[in-house]
């Protein structure tokens, strides 16, 4: 599985950005699709996650992002979507999409439940 994110950048706190992740080389409904953030020196962390068909494309949040953060699934363009708002200097970070294909809802917010990632986009809050 391949996978390509998009729409990172710079916003001001308040503001928002919307983050995508196209994935490639598998049945899109069949794969788990996660989206984790890092800055430098901490651990990657969970941000959301929306799951394959057969776990209904139930969503997950991480507690800080619920309420502002929306995860969509697009599977005619097997892309995911992660819709940010009232965006924070807190969310700074790198984000990753990641696929899998093995989670249950118990490993759905660690990232080593997922076998495939992309290549984080960076997304800058200033306060």
């Amino acid at each position: 599985v391949q996978l390509q994110a998009s729409g990172g950048g710079l916003v001001q706190a308040g503001g928002s950005l919307r983050l995508s992740c196209v994935a490639s080389g598998r049945t899109f409904r069949t794969l788990d699709m996660g989206w984790f953030r890092q800055t430098p020196g901490k651990e990657r962390e969970f941000v959301a996650a929306i799951r394959r068909a057969s776990g209904g494309f139930s969503t997950f949040y991480l507690d800080s992002v619920k309420g502002r953060f929306s995860a969509s699934r697009d599977n005619a363009r097997n892309t995911v979507n992660l819709q940010m708002n009232n965006l924070k200097p807190e969310d700074t970070a790198l984000y990753y999409c990641a696929a899998g294909d093995t989670l249950i809802q118990s490993t759905i917010r660690s990232h080593l439940a997922y076998a495939w990632w992309g290549q984080g986009t960076q997304v800058t809050v200033s306060s």
